[in-house]
């Protein structure tokens, strides 16, 4: 697995590579990542981040797991009782429920509990790295189907024992309506990364936005990665996201756990892969299908074919599998 060059280093990179090309970037922490924003005339760069900056400050506090104040911790509390909901809750628990059906419930947002009994229990930066052994329960969660939304009303119903955790969709959600929003504000063509998961909305530049994709859990937004086997993806649209076993991973009694679960036994997956990255034409849709992927295990490329996505797929020994197209062009 590659290294990552140090913040410092990549955002020097970037901001010469952004400088070059005639493009406004810019970066700031945002939703327990990186956000990062590059648009094609720097004259509006800060029109756009504005515009960006709210709209994640909104999703953080309709959709964090780890806030008391959300939306969704409050509906995770009130499960057994219909809630009423904001209509940006609505959309990104519709965005969920859709993942968990054309994913055939490979993706679902009912593993909430789960990850609470494997630790995972705060944001990120404050789980302990290391820990006592847990204790899980090896089983189906709840599931997606369970879960009642209704759209026009505003309102949900959690069966009762169900925990929400809207990680494996939202922030592809959030990229994407971040890219939609800062274009429409700016005028210009628009890249927002959200650690990595990345959407692009309005005109790109001449020849695309071009992303060095390496098999590590964040994505050089320039065209000069210094890794062997990195390969240069250009977006004209859409987006491309990457899930990965070895990007949050912690120590509970000796063993090595990681935050995606697979909903089929409640605990984390274990297949061939240890790293997928996806494009495809939303952001929030590779993120549900590179989650999908690495949970499906061996069949993961046959599926991802089947459904026109485009892949790079790395085995826990490094080895480099593609599915689709990929790579897309460069």
């Amino acid at each position: 697995m590659s290294t990552a060059l140090p913040a410092e280093t990549r955002r020097t990179a970037h901001a010469r590579y952004a400088a070059g090309a005639g493009l406004g970037i810019c970066d700031w922490a945002a939703l327990g990542t990186t956000a990062q924003l590059l648009v094609t005339e720097p004259e509006h760069l800060e029109v756009a981040r504005q515009a960006v900056v709210q709209l994640l400050t909104e999703v953080d506090l309709a959709a964090s797991r780890f806030r008391p104040d959300s939306e969704l911790s409050r509906l995770n509390a009130a499960a057994g009782s219909w809630v009423t909901v904001s209509p940006l809750l609505v959309l990104a628990l519709r965005t969920a429920l859709d993942a968990a059906a054309c994913t055939d419930g490979l993706v679902d947002p009912t593993i909430g509990a789960a990850l609470i009994d494997h630790g995972y229990d705060r944001t990120f930066a404050s789980i302990p790295a290391d820990g006592p052994a847990v204790t899980v329960r090896v089983g189906r969660v709840p599931g997606w189907s369970g879960v009642e939304l209704d759209d026009d009303a505003g309102r949900v119903l959690l069966p009762v024992g169900t925990l929400l955790d809207l990680g494996a969709t939202a922030k592809g959600l959030a990229a994407d309506l971040c890219a939609t929003t800062a274009a429409e504000a700016s005028g210009a063509g628009v890249l927002v990364s959200l650690g990595g998961d990345i959407s692009v909305a309005g005109e790109a530049p001449v020849g695309g936005w071009p992303v060095t994709v390496t098999d590590r859990s964040s994505l050089d937004l320039t065209p000069d990665g210094d890794d062997a086997d990195a390969q240069i993806v250009v977006l004209q649209t859409g987006g491309l996201a990457t899930s990965s076993t070895r990007a949050r991973r912690w120590r509970r009694g000796g063993s090595v756990v990681h935050h995606l679960i697979d909903p089929r036994i409640g605990i984390p997956a274990t297949g061939p892969w240890r790293t997928v990255s996806v494009t495809a034409p939303s952001c929030a849709l590779a993120n549900a299908a590179s989650t999908a992927a690495i949970i499906l295990g061996d069949a993961a490329p046959a599926w991802l074919t089947s459904r026109q996505l485009h892949a790079r797929l790395v085995t826990e020994d490094g080895a480099v599998t593609y599915a689709g197209a990929w790579p897309v062009a460069g």
